[in-house]
């Protein structure tokens, strides 16, 4: 890919929440505008609830270190273990209104999870992170 010096006026609102997050990210400013100008550009995600788009789009407002916690976040042992026991449960097709409504929340608690971690992994990826699966063997 080619890049293109560009000299271009922003507004000052704009300029001071660029240098508040090159600040915030240990990058330059320059760097901060052109990955938002190329955002800008990219394709758009799937639909998602307005909820939802408002939460991945302020992650990456966040400092590196905030995105590594993020992108490292696990679902609570307890939510897992519940979650594994009624997955059993639904296998056997025994689950009452109840237990499936609770079901339900719990995969999509883990799918907004698993959405806001990817969202983390990618933007750190693009302020020049590797972030793979051993990133986070340990935590």
């Amino acid at each position: 890919m080619t890049n293109y010096p560009v000299m271009l006026e922003v507004p000052d609102y704009v300029y001071e929440r660029a240098l508040r997050i090159a600040h915030d990210t240990a990058r330059p400013v320059e760097t901060v505008l052109a990955q938002q100008l190329a955002q800008s550009f990219s394709e758009p995600l799937p639909a998602l609830p307005p909820d939802e788009q408002a939460e991945l789009a302020a992650l990456s407002n966040l400092s590196d270190a905030a995105l590594w916690t993020i992108a490292a976040e696990r679902m609570l042992p307890m939510q897992q273990d519940r979650l594994s026991l009624l997955l059993a449960l639904n296998k056997r097709a025994v689950l009452s209104d109840l237990e499936q409504n609770e079901l339900d929340d719990l995969l999509d608690s883990g799918d907004r999870l698993t959405l806001r971690k990817a969202e983390a992994a990618a933007i750190l990826t693009r302020r020049g992170y590797t972030v793979t699966p051993v990133t986070f063997r340990s935590s």
